[in-house]
């Protein structure tokens, strides 16, 4: 049975691959998929109370789809108040390939704040007030992807998986940051600097009335200042949530619920105070319907597909085997990496830390070898290589990770463009990167 949950979810990847090609929503092989795997392994008999499993599973999937429904609510109020344009104009440039620099830096730093999800949201909502050709505007989304995951991985609380590790003592804020930081960086300029060779029109062409590919709304009848409120509320809103996180230890989804409340709350007294059109769309309940709820569903099936094959001790398995067969830091990693652009990398990091203990000086000193050992201290090699290529390497795919799938909801981005297009410039930043640490570590003496 678990040779067949394998196969299950190798053809529904295939399905959800060439979903232009069928003309059918990937969400919908996405929840098949979750919903055959679990059938599968009820019936594997691994566990007596499936139902228990199932639903600590699928609280941790509604954890992530409850932030992100708030996330792209606050965001789509944002726009609809014109905080975009607000920002738009501070970009003073008319150079496509300088662009793609500045909203690749600026995508790099906010990850590092916010999680990547929501800075990808952010990022394409403000590249699409910037573009208006739609093949330009999916090779930046491609850019901001590998950017987001790039950004989060060198922060302590950029990135689901950079949280685990964090909370979880295998490292520490100040070692993370001098360790992955110039590598995260390297792993985001390559393929932005590739990216550019691939723009064509070295003069930007900007989204005007008549070649918008998003509606404006209530245009002129907003102030500056109403429009700098909304977006300034909005962004701290979202800054919020990891401050939040970090300083109770509470899930994300939690700050997530009050930063929407509070967002609601002040666009309902701005509604009302300045009597909006109901066309406006400017509350949340009229905010909430042009959310894209395909995307909700198909993250609802691919974490619940995963979670099936973590349950069935799959992902444990990949694990404990790259270990036994090749016992070397960098490759293990590497090749954690790249699964990492077909697996959730939360269950693969999981299982890492599940497999490997943290080690103190004592058992190091007592280890059959040492030198090995030393990779799995606090701040270790291991623990800082886990950290960059489990967040760096989902971008290689554009269902790798959660920007990418973002992404592809937002911007329609088909998975084959994305796998021609982009996923070569991922690999050489994520190549660059562990190049980068290698020096750092065998050469300068970091890490």
């Amino acid at each position: 049975m678990i040779e067949m949950m394998i196969v299950v979810f190798v053809v529904g990847y295939l399905l959800i691959a060439i979903e232009h090609l069928l003309d059918v929503n990937k969400a919908t092989f996405a929840l098949l998929m979750g919903g055959v795997l679990w059938t599968m392994f009820a019936f594997t008999g691994m566990v007596d109370n499936v139902d228990t499993v199932l639903v600590e599973h699928l609280g941790d999937t509604c954890e992530i789809l409850v932030f992100l429904i708030g996330a792209m609510i606050i965001v789509e109020l944002i726009d609809k108040y014109n905080g975009f344009s607000f920002i738009t104009k501070v970009i003073h440039l008319h150079n496509e390939r300088r662009l793609l620099f500045v909203l690749s830096i600026i995508t790099f730093f906010m990850s590092a704040v916010l999680d990547n999800m929501t800075t990808t949201i952010v990022m394409i909502m403000l590249m699409r007030r910037l573009l208006a050709n739609a093949e330009d505007r999916w090779l930046f989304a491609g850019v901001i992807v590998i950017a987001a995951n790039s950004g989060g991985a060198w922060s302590p609380i950029g990135d689901v998986t950079t949280i685990m590790l964090w909370m979880n003592e295998n490292v520490t804020s100040l070692d993370l940051i001098v360790n992955l930081f110039v590598p995260c960086l390297v792993s985001t300029l390559v393929p932005a600097y590739m990216a550019s060779l691939m723009i064509k029109n070295k003069t930007l062409t900007a989204v005007t009335p008549d070649n918008a590919t998003v509606a404006t709304s209530a245009e002129g009848g907003l102030s500056p200042q109403l429009s700098r409120l909304v977006m300034i509320t909005g962004v701290a809103s979202l800054i919020f949530v990891p401050v939040f996180k970090t300083l109770t230890g509470m899930p994300p989804f939690i700050g997530m619920m009050i930063s929407l409340s509070v967002m609601w709350l002040l666009t309902e007294l701005l509604a009302k105070k300045y009597n909006f059109d109901k066309s406006f769309g400017g509350r949340v309940s009229q905010a909430v319907r042009n959310i894209d709820m395909p995307t909700i569903l198909f993250f609802l099936g691919i974490l619940m597909a995963v979670g099936a094959l973590q349950a069935a001790g799959i992902l444990s398995e990949i694990a404990h085997f790259l270990d036994r067969t090749i016992h070397e830091p960098f490759i293990i990693n590497t090749i954690i990496g790249a699964l990492s652009s077909v697996i959730d990398n939360v269950p693969l990091v999981a299982a890492c830390m599940d497999m490997y203990p943290i080690l103190d000086a004592a058992q190091v000193a007592a280890s059959a070898d040492p030198t090995y050992a030393n990779y799995f201290i606090v701040d270790g090699l291991f623990w800082h290589l886990l950290t960059f290529c489990a967040g760096v390497g989902g971008s290689m795919l554009i269902i790798g990770s959660a920007a990418g799938v973002v992404a592809m909801g937002l911007e329609k981005i088909s998975f084959w463009w994305y796998l021609k297009r982009i996923s070569l410039l991922a690999l050489v930043g994520y190549v660059c990167g562990i190049l980068t640490i290698w020096v750092q570590h065998s050469i300068i003496g970091i890490g």
